[in-house]
């Protein structure tokens, strides 16, 4: 592991910051950064995409599941990771906004694949516009918004 992140001075960089940020993060809600919670992020920030607890556990033997879940509890509770709901077996976890790039997924129903898209600026600038209406109407107050498409996917 460490091999890898100095052969990558780069993802050195990111990582050192994002555990920085959570660490920061989940101090404010009283919260300690533990090194299964290291771990457990670290696992998900090299996975580049959403993630099952059965393939958080298999990415990391060190990571036991009892461990992971009672931690990926946390971590979701503090903002530091993102729970998708699928409809399926499984919830999927990512790191969440500000960590890693505003984007949002496609969701089959039929398999459970996700995939992330990335709106254009425009289309997001049009979006946050008619969410902030809809939201004014309701009076309600907008922190953010993510869109998570649910249908089928091409293989399906």
């Amino acid at each position: 592991m460490v091999e890898q992140l100095l052969s990558n001075p780069d993802e050195f960089d990111f990582l050192l910051e994002t555990h920085q940020q959570i660490e920061v993060q989940l101090a404010q809600q009283d919260h300690r950064y533990t090194n299964s919670r290291r771990q457990l992020v670290e696992v998900l920030s090299k996975a580049g995409h959403p993630m099952a607890l059965p393939n958080i556990v298999a990415a990391d033997p060190a990571l036991a599941q009892s461990s992971v879940y009672r931690n990926l509890n946390v971590l979701v509770r503090s903002g530091v990771i993102r729970r998708i709901n699928t409809g399926g077996d499984h919830a999927y976890f990512e790191l969440a906004e500000p960590l890693l790039a505003h984007h949002h997924h496609l969701i089959c129903m039929s398999c459970g694949a996700i995939q992330d898209i990335y709106l254009t600026s425009e289309v997001e600038m049009l979006v946050d516009r008619n969410l902030a209406e809809v939201a004014l109407e309701s009076g309600f107050t907008p922190i953010y918004h993510n869109l998570d498409l649910h249908g089928h996917c091409a293989n399906c």
